[in-house]
């Protein structure tokens, strides 16, 4: 089979594997708060390209993974995800109109509705991720904290304030790779080690491994998305083009030029995918996905 046929298959199962989870997990609108758990779902399912669940998954099949647990960190990651976009795209943020090729949250719910939906979400993600499971107690407890830490100030939460804090500026890249490191990067990271930590018989050094796999990862595909904000249109994206910008944001095009940013991205993708060498076969999917992160066009 074509090695990219192959892939899709396997994303296009991972996507359908996480659409489910979601539906299980999430609040059904029928309970109450009605419009509230309506918004979540509405925000949460049937859209985007699920990659944060992805990672987990590929990185669960490195080892002996209980499959409860995988599961949960994938839902769980998708759920922090989506609250950070929700966030994201309010007005006192980004404040855009479409994501994943629909109005935002706000826009369809009103900006009090979606700032309650990113609370809940988050909160959510933390609820599903603590659920019992085979895994040993200490395994699952460090999940939890890899969540926490990734979503928090030395993480997504830390990445959006200094970029919110940098609009209009020049970063040296030095600066702005650290910012990306927590604004994207840490949910990456946090989705390849959760699906490692859920597999018992992976090692901390196995684990440092993969960590630094995805730190290179996760820069990689920012550099991407700074290409793309500038290459690709609307409907391709499924998000307002341009944005950044628009609104003079600091980014690696800015900084570096668009092939030049791009060769970089490339350059991180197969510094990352070196690093997956000691776990052969094993790794495919994760090498493949980050061959994926710089050839998407979304």
């Amino acid at each position: 089979m074509n090695p990219t046929n192959d892939l899709k298959a396997w994303q296009l199962r991972a996507q359908a594997q996480t659409e489910l989870l979601l539906e299980r997990f999430l609040p059904s609108e029928n309970e109450i708060p009605h419009t509230l758990h309506e918004a979540m779902r509405y925000a949460a399912l049937d859209g985007g390209k699920r990659l944060r669940p992805m990672l987990v998954l590929a990185a669960s099949e490195l080892g002996g993974a209980v499959a409860d647990a995988v599961g949960q960190a994938m839902a769980a990651i998708e759920m922090i995800h989506v609250y950070s976009l929700v966030h994201d795209d309010m007005p006192a943020m980004d404040n855009d109109s479409l994501r994943r090729g629909k109005p935002t949250c706000h826009i369809k719910y009103g900006e009090a509705t979606a700032l309650l939906v990113g609370d809940a979400l988050q909160t959510q993600a933390f609820d599903v991720l603590g659920r019992p499971t085979e895994l040993p107690a200490a395994r699952q407890l460090a999940m939890l904290s890899v969540l926490a830490k990734a979503g928090g100030s030395r993480g997504m939460a830390g990445g959006q304030a200094i970029d919110l804090a940098n609009v209009g500026r020049q970063m040296p890249q030095a600066d702005l790779e650290q910012m990306h490191s927590l604004k994207t990067g840490a949910l990456i990271r946090a989705a390849v080690l959760l699906g490692a930590t859920a597999c018992p018989d992976l090692s901390d050094a196995e684990l440092a491994v993969l960590d630094a796999y995805a730190a290179k990862l996760g820069l990689a595909f920012q550099v991407i998305d700074d290409v793309l904000d500038c290459e690709a249109d609307t409907a391709t994206l499924g998000k307002t083009a341009g944005k950044d910008a628009d609104n003079d944001k600091p980014t690696y095009v800015k900084l570096m030029g668009l092939e030049a940013a791009r060769s970089y991205a490339h350059k991180l993708v197969a510094e990352a995918v070196a690093l997956l060498e000691p776990f052969g076969d094993k790794a495919l999917r994760l090498r493949q996905l980050a061959g994926f992160a710089v050839a998407r066009k979304y």
